[in-house]
């Protein structure tokens, strides 16, 4: 990922401030933190992995891990925070999914692991921002993606 701003302007975002941020909320906000954010450039979100998590309880039985789709949900949660730290706080607009592309899973997500959620602007134009994205723990990298967004004003 790209280190082209120095770390010292970084802003981080705690539990409570996420939620003033984006719309999600349990069971489906699916980070706890996001650190390292330089507006228009790069956030990461952060996500401990709870053997409660509601997902693994069936996905899979005897063998939890989180879901790939979850995984890159929870990028996108994190570029949401990315958005609105950068443009500002757009009352009643969300940040949708427009696409998601070259999306590789290469290590399961399990009870227990520290996730890091780095996400990296390639670009926006107007609403729409398209971002780089890789799902990490201290190990291993578990997913990585690219995917685009638009802001959107639901009413």
């Amino acid at each position: 990922m790209n280190e082209k701003t120095p770390d010292s302007e970084a802003m981080s975002f705690d539990l409570e401030q996420i939620k003033e941020m984006i719309p999600h909320r349990d069971p489906f906000l699916l980070i706890e933190e996001v650190i390292d954010l330089i507006p228009d450039v790069r956030a990461v979100g952060i996500k401990e992995l709870s053997e409660d998590e509601p997902y693994f309880k069936g996905h899979f039985p005897g063998h939890p891990i989180m879901p790939g789709v979850l995984i890159i949900e929870s990028l996108a949660q994190t570029s949401a925070v990315l958005v609105i730290a950068t443009t500002g706080k757009q009352p009643g607009s969300v940040v949708y999914f427009m696409s998601v592309d070259k999306a590789r899973f290469r290590h399961p997500a399990f009870p227990g692991d520290r996730l890091e959620f780095h996400v990296e602007k390639i670009r926006s134009r107007g609403p729409v921002w398209k971002f780089k994205g890789e799902a990490r723990t201290s190990e291993n990298l578990v997913a990585d993606v690219e995917f685009s967004a638009m802001i959107v004003d639901p009413k």
